[in-house]
C-alpha cells in the first residue's frame, strides 16, 4: 500500500474516509502547516490495554504489597546485595 498525504483541514472534513484507508493498510500523513506532520496508524485492542496475564500479575503484585510481602531496598548497596543473592 502507498502513502496518502493530506492537510489537517481535508482530514477534518473527510475523517471517515481517511480512517477507512488506514484500516486497509494505507499510511496516512496529515500535514499541519509547513513543519508539522502526523502519521495516522490503527492501534489494536491489545496495544491499548494489558493482556489478561499481565493484569493478573499486576493484581497479584498489589496483593503482595498489601500483605507486606515485598523487600524494601533503600540504597545501592542493599540493591547490589539483593541482586547478588537471587
Amino acid at each position: 500500500m502507498g502513502i496518502v498525504e493530506t492537510s489537517s483541514k481535508k482530514f477534518k472534513k473527510n475523517q471517515k474516509e481517511f480512517f477507512e484507508l488506514a484500516d486497509l493498510g494505507q499510511q496516512i500523513i496529515i500535514k499541519r502547516g509547513k513543519k508539522q506532520a502526523y502519521l495516522l496508524t490503527p492501534v489494536s485492542e491489545e496495544e491499548l490495554s494489558f493482556g489478561r496475564e499481565m493484569s493478573e500479575r499486576l493484581q497479584l503484585s498489589e496483593q503482595q504489597f498489601k500483605d507486606g510481602d515485598f523487600v524494601r531496598i533503600k540504597s545501592q548497596n542493599e540493591l547490589k546485595a539483593f541482586l547478588e543473592n537471587l
